[in-house]
């Protein structure tokens, strides 16, 4: 059983004063495309230095929950895990280098004529009350993520860091993939013990910062192990797809939607999807992401039609419609149902972790072995999950309802992919 050293915590509290340094969608495709040895040499020690101030802060925010939270024993747990990743990285030696490398290094990146584009600020994320380590004076910090180094001959000392390094970001990535579930039985014990059904405003902000930072973690570690693990495939860079079709990402999501739809009410037949798409619409973008997105919306709208109409309306369900539209900055994509939609003093209740109108909220006896992924209604995180994906990348998720009718989702996405990662 691991446990948190006070000379591992002082560590902790020291990184947590660092800032995280935001690296946007167009900044992971610059970099990829065809990477060097050197130039994921030097992306490696770029993580090396950036994983450990995420992981850090994370740790520190854990330690701090108000409320008795970070007393529960599957909060403690993720606070563990959190920590040991920190430890693997900060323990992992960094390599030993020459000082004509080392020249060599700095030349590189001197002579790199080209810039990386301008970022913007991530526009979707409104201020948020900052979490207790700003409270702590933020120490600047020089790393950078993107450096191209092509002509750069590296050293078996070079090599063999940036294989070791995969491979721990690699176990790193596996131990943390329970993570969402871990924290949703934390939050579940956390109301138990104050016998209450919702939670607080402060609680339900560490969760967004919490599960965004985890997405920004997961997505730079996935990139850069497939940069270094895949072959290179056309239109990929890494996990990202410069030639995202949305249409061929929304007919899969909605042919798994209907399927578990008509799995789990038994129905012979789901409700159609009418999806109105004009064109091929290509995009920038993480096509897992956006699966992620349209499925647990389509989700949703499924299950409200099928319960307001019943499973005995099967061939007369009113139809579900994706619209998709786009723009100079956005692709928008509307979800309009006639599922009854929700009443107005329940709509800020829909984007609170664990709040749900399925009636049982019970996790899986083997809910820690895999990643959060709910059937056809869960524990209330599809929506707010949803939302933070996508704010990432400075999209974000928008819910308009007309009680008595229906609900209208509108998902935008960021077209320009110049928008840094939302850190806080």
């Amino acid at each position: 059983m691991f446990q948190i050293t006070p000379q591992l915590f002082d560590k902790i509290k020291h990184f947590a004063r660092f800032p995280q340094t935001g690296v946007s969608l167009r900044q992971m495709v610059m970099f990829g495309q065809k990477p060097s040895a050197g130039t994921l040499f030097k992306a490696s020690q770029f993580l090396h230095e950036e994983l450990p101030i995420r992981l850090a802060h994370r740790v520190k925010e854990l330690h701090e929950l108000p409320y008795g939270l970070g007393e529960m024993p599957s909060i403690l747990k993720v606070k563990d895990w959190y920590a040991q990743s920190f430890k693997d990285l900060i323990d992992l030696p960094h390599p030993q280098l020459s000082s004509e490398i080392k020249e060599q290094l700095k030349n590189a990146q001197k002579s790199d004529p080209r810039a990386l584009p301008p970022s913007v600020p991530n526009p979707s994320i409104r201020p948020m009350k900052p979490s207790i380590n700003a409270i702590h004076p933020s120490v600047p910090i020089g790393h950078r993520y993107y450096n191209n180094i092509n002509d750069l001959a590296c050293s078996p000392e070079m090599t063999t860091y940036t294989d070791t390094f995969v491979k721990t970001i690699e176990t790193i990535k596996r131990r943390h993939d329970p993570v969402v579930t871990t924290v949703a039985q934390g939050i579940l014990e956390f109301k138990e013990k104050r016998k209450s059904n919702l939670i607080d405003t402060d609680v339900q902000q560490f969760l967004d910062r919490f599960y965004m930072s985890r997405i920004g973690i997961r997505m730079l570690i996935g990139q850069h192990s497939a940069l270094y693990r895949l072959p290179s495939r056309k239109d990929y860079v890494g996990v990202i797809c410069t030639k995202t079709k949305v249409h061929d990402i929304a007919q899969d999501a909605i042919a798994n939607a209907r399927y578990i739809c008509e799995e789990y009410y038994g129905l012979f037949k789901a409700p159609e999807v009418q999806m109105f798409c004009p064109g091929d619409i290509e995009f920038m973008y993480v096509p897992s992401h956006l699966n992620h997105m349209l499925f647990e919306l389509l989700k949703n709208s499924l299950r409200a039609v099928v319960e307001r109409f019943g499973i005995d309306y099967e061939d007369n369900y009113p139809p579900i419609k994706l619209i998709i539209a786009h723009g100079k900055e956005d692709i928008t994509i509307k979800i309009s149902d006639e599922g009854g939609g929700i009443p107005r003093s329940g709509i800020p209740l829909v984007w609170t972790y664990m709040y749900t109108t399925a009636e049982a909220q019970e996790l899986e006896p083997e809910y820690n072995r895999s990643d959060f992924r709910a059937p056809m209604a869960g524990f209330g995180y599809g929506l707010p999950i949803s939302r933070l994906y996508a704010r990432y990348f400075g999209g974000d998720l928008k819910l308009i309802s007309m009680e008595g009718y229906g609900t209208d989702v509108y998902l935008h996405l960021n077209r320009l992919s110049n928008s840094d990662e939302p850190l806080m």
